[in-house]
């Protein structure tokens, strides 16, 4: 999309709104808003702001940033249409004042890491697959943890009562150009999935943001909050966001597939599975980022605790789909939805990655259920077992040898200092279990 195009159809679809929109260091999405009369300083990319005001990015003295549009990302808002006046949003890079890339920017930042994957012949294709409760709000319109159905894995009407909510996501995803390709309710009660295609991995990360903001938008419309907790409920399913994702050839050959093979899979798909294992541990703090991820990263309730590989078994925490041909791909199934897209994106391609430049391989697939093998049964085929706590995961990503290059010193070091302090937070806090167990009886 062009300049030219854009102003046209502000001009045809009467947009009298503008967001222009960027992602701090933990993934959330920013906003400013502009009337019509500054839409085309904005899409000079000459809209300043303060960035100071944003966790993890510069001090008061650094703070002019400027807006950079990325043209391709512009889409008309539809549930902002009143009366005839519209609304539109740009995902937007950030800029230093002089006009250079701004190193924190996480999007910057991916685009980085995915520019040097194409200097050794790759591109890198993902599909995320991003879970979600519905939970009902209270009187005072605060989110609960009632979740609004009891249905369970692929329900119907009339248990699935978000049933409707969902479709209004989807037709609302659709008409901003996402190609949704299936939608079901989740194993947990509350619990849904829509599945959209796969893309370059920038764009991904885009629609992945994007996805959940369009969620939570259109679920508030129908007094319902969703939320990407990781596991909101104890006892039941959390939520995790499985990520396919592939290497394909400059010549755009998938450069997984290799026909007689075993697996149908080449030596490049053995090497990336290499190094997503060997690195699994010391990238769950991004693809893992709270406290409460570690709530859903316990055996028995699907989600992978330890780092093998299967082309069946979906205990492991890599798994090759059955597709072939120019579908073959991982799926890296630990990371859950609260994580920053453009961060973890670039963590898991640096680490299949660090397999393909050091030609790893990968130890034997893993057919059975993990979480019935022994401790002994899983040494002796090399199994480890991902972080328990978000503070064991912060240590292993500072003593990751990738981890500071892939997400650059600035990001790196802030997102250490900042998830270091919110497991401090926790770690202090008196918690309702501490009262419930304790305060009767000492």
């Amino acid at each position: 999309m062009t300049r030219d195009e854009i102003m046209r159809i502000v001009e045809e679809e009467n947009i009298h709104y503008f967001r222009l929109q960027f992602v701090d260091i933990f993934g959330f999405m920013k906003n400013v808003a502009i009337p019509r009369s500054q839409i085309e300083k904005a899409l000079d990319g000459m809209m300043m702001f303060d960035g100071s005001s944003i966790d993890g990015f510069v001090r008061i003295n650094e703070s002019d940033m400027y807006l950079k549009p990325d043209y391709d990302t512009f889409t008309i808002l539809p549930w902002r249409n009143q009366d005839g006046i519209a609304a539109a949003r740009i995902i937007c890079d950030v800029a230093k004042s002089d006009g250079t890339p701004f190193e924190g920017c996480p999007r910057n930042n991916l685009k980085r890491v995915l520019a040097e994957a194409k200097e050794l012949g790759y591109t890198m294709n993902v599909g995320t697959e991003a879970e979600f409760f519905l939970f009902e709000k209270d009187e005072e319109g605060r989110a609960t943890t009632i979740t609004n159905d009891v249905a369970g894995y692929f329900s119907l009407d009339p248990e699935d009562t978000g049933n409707d909510c969902r479709r209004e996501i989807i037709e609302t995803l659709e008409e901003m150009g996402f190609e949704i390709e299936a939608s079901h309710h989740e194993v947990a009660e509350g619990q849904h999935e829509i599945n959209f295609k796969y893309s370059d991995a920038l764009t991904a990360a885009d629609n992945t943001i994007t996805f959940k903001w369009v969620v939570k938008s259109v679920a508030a419309r129908y007094g319902l909050y969703a939320t990407f907790m990781p596991k909101p409920i104890f006892g039941i399913n959390g939520s995790g966001m499985h990520t396919n994702q592939s290497l394909f050839n400059a010549d755009g050959t998938n450069a997984f597939f290799e026909e007689g093979a075993p697996l149908q899979l080449s030596e490049v798909a053995y090497q990336y599975i290499a190094g997503s294992l060997k690195n699994a541990r010391g990238f769950a703090a991004v693809t893992n980022p709270l406290v409460n991820s570690y709530k859903r990263l316990v055996p028995g309730y699907e989600a992978p605790v330890y780092a093998a590989w299967s082309a069946s078994n979906r205990s492991a925490l890599v798994r090759i789909p059955a597709s072939r041909g120019l579908g073959t791909r991982t799926e890296i199934r630990c990371p859950d939805p609260s994580c920053n897209p453009y961060l973890a994106l670039a963590m898991m391609l640096n680490s299949g990655l660090d397999g393909v430049k050091n030609k790893l391989t990968p130890p034997p697939a893993v057919n059975k259920d993990i979480f019935k093998m022994s401790p002994a049964e899983m040494d002796e085929v090399g199994i480890q077992v991902m972080p328990g706590s978000l503070k064991e995961a912060i240590e292993e990503l500072k003593n990751n040898p990738i981890a500071e290059a892939t997400l650059g010193s600035h990001i790196f070091s802030k997102y250490i200092e900042a998830k270091e302090a919110e497991w401090d937070r926790y770690r202090t806090a008196v918690t309702d279990w501490e009262l419930d167990e304790y305060l009767d009886i000492y």
